[in-house]
């Protein structure tokens, strides 16, 4: 039968290559930037833009984005200063009001039999509910008096074709 060796660690060479390590200098955050420290620093002392210091940089060779020089500014030179957010604006519910211009003519509107809405149709809001669709705002036909639904028609048969 032949058993597996397993090798014994060296613990003495892996001692002495976590001592030796040296990280990839390009993995290193900032480091194209640091050596122009003092420079960013006077630039931005006269108000310079995060975008107008990567502008300047790369002009002399330096490989730096507005978004990467941005952030050395917010972690480096601010000390690590968190952004101010925007809060969101609180939209207070909506009161459905009945919506009827004065100069309106009165339409007599037959009430509605108390049923359940045939399909995927949102129920009206009931008069003066919080309650407000967020969906797309279609006209539904089927809710139309008769004399709008002769304005629609009559208004489809006036616009020219678009051909």
């Amino acid at each position: 039968m032949n058993t597996p060796t397993i090798p014994t660690p060296d613990l003495e060479s892996l001692r002495k290559a976590i001592q030796e390590y040296q990280p990839d200098p390009s993995r290193i955050p900032f480091s194209n930037l640091k050596p122009f420290h003092n420079s960013i620093v006077e630039l931005r002392g006269k108000n310079a833009s995060y975008s107008a210091i990567a502008e300047l940089l790369q002009q002399y060779g330096i490989k730096a984005s507005r978004a990467r020089v941005a952030e050395y500014g917010r972690i480096v030179l601010e000390g690590g200063k968190s952004r101010k957010r925007r809060k969101r604006a609180k939209t207070a519910p909506v009161a459905n009001l009945p919506a009827t211009p004065q100069s309106a003519p009165a339409v007599d509107v037959k009430p509605a039999p108390a049923t359940a809405p045939a399909g995927n149709i949102t129920p009206p809001p009931k008069e003066y509910s919080a309650y407000r669709s967020r969906g797309p705002h279609i006209a539904n036909v089927k809710m139309m008096t008769p004399s709008e639904w002769e304005e629609f028609e009559a208004s489809l048969k006036s616009k020219p074709s678009a051909r």
